[in-house]
């Protein structure tokens, strides 16, 4: 019997107990995931934005061989001074005023239309969505086809308008200067795509809102115009104000859609900031130092913004 023990003992498979040498720390299995990552951050964000900085303080144009040179600030007092650019300006904040604005109205008014449980209303909410999910380019040309004088869908709708109706509405619109016209149908346009992201935020807004406050109110017999302006409104305005912050910073940097549909036309019409930007980095002369300036200052105005935004956001989180 011992010596079975014996050779039962000798026979067990020899088991490596893992040293700490060959084991990773938690510390080194982080830094294995961080570091890459940082490494490539560094190189694709950080140094473009401190290059632009510096190329923001120099006379340097992207297709001359000749080395930037140092002019301080000579380039922001050029553009505050630039009456193109001003003019880009005021087209962008009117774009910016009345495509956000639209925005917040259609998709306060989809997230009540979708909150009201009805049949098909999963499929309502996926067809809202759609337009959302597309390429804004894509988007642009679908609409540019659309908006076509010769061939568009809206020459084929015109004739099954009422005539009387069409003649009102032409007679109202017949002194709108034109680049109104053309910078409404881009609104129109951006409108259509993104009042989705805002009913997406306001629809869970609602769903967060305790059905408590409403019973309480209904027993105060409180009307739903009240209810609408003390429950509902205070309730979702930290996430309004969210989507409203994201739609304002995507609506100032607007580029593709407006290149897919107008291409900043007709003449300079519809040229956002973004697309000025465009042209004169890289159309024409290529003044890189000047474009750098201008996104430096577009990067402050975001960031301004941005500030105000989040103040009265933060308002609202504390009176909800």
């Amino acid at each position: 019997m011992a010596t079975v023990t014996a050779e039962s003992s000798t026979s067990k498979p020899f088991v490596r107990v893992p040293t700490r040498r060959n084991q990773l720390s938690d510390r080194a299995v982080m830094n294995l995931f961080i570091w890459p990552t940082l490494i490539l951050l560094i190189i694709f964000n950080f140094f473009p934005l401190f290059y632009s900085l510096y190329l923001s303080f120099t006379s340097y144009r992207a297709t001359s061989p000749t080395a930037p040179v140092w002019v301080g600030i000579q380039n922001y007092t050029n553009i505050l001074t630039d009456p193109d650019l001003w003019q880009a300006f005021t087209t962008s904040g009117r774009y910016v005023l009345f495509s956000v604005a639209l925005q917040t109205v259609v998709g306060f008014g989809l997230a009540l239309l979708v909150r009201g449980k009805f049949r098909g209303s999963g499929v309502v909410t996926t067809l809202i969505l759609i337009p959302m999910m597309l390429s804004p380019v894509v988007v642009g040309l679908f609409w540019k086809l659309i908006y076509n004088p010769s061939f568009g869908f809206f020459n084929y709708a015109i004739p099954f308008i009422n005539p009387a109706a069409l003649d009102m509405i032409g007679s109202r619109f017949a002194d709108i200067p034109v680049q109104y016209l053309a910078l409404a149908s881009v609104i129109l346009v951006d409108v259509w795509m993104w009042s989705p992201f805002v009913m997406l935020l306001v629809l869970s807004g609602l769903n967060a809102i305790p059905d408590y406050l409403y019973e309480a109110a209904a027993i105060d017999r409180a009307s739903s115009w009240f209810q609408f302006w003390r429950i509902t409104v205070p309730q979702v305005m930290p996430l309004l104000l969210i989507a409203v912050l994201f739609r304002t910073i995507e609506a100032l940097k607007s580029f593709d859609l407006v290149m897919g549909m107008t291409g900043g036309g007709p003449g300079n019409q519809t040229e956002l900031i973004a697309v000025y930007l465009f042209r004169v980095a890289f159309q024409g002369q290529f003044r890189s130092g000047y474009a750098s300036a201008l996104a430096y200052i577009i990067l402050i105005i975001v960031i301004a913004i941005s500030n105000l935004y989040i103040r009265y956001l933060n308002q609202a989180k504390g009176e909800a």
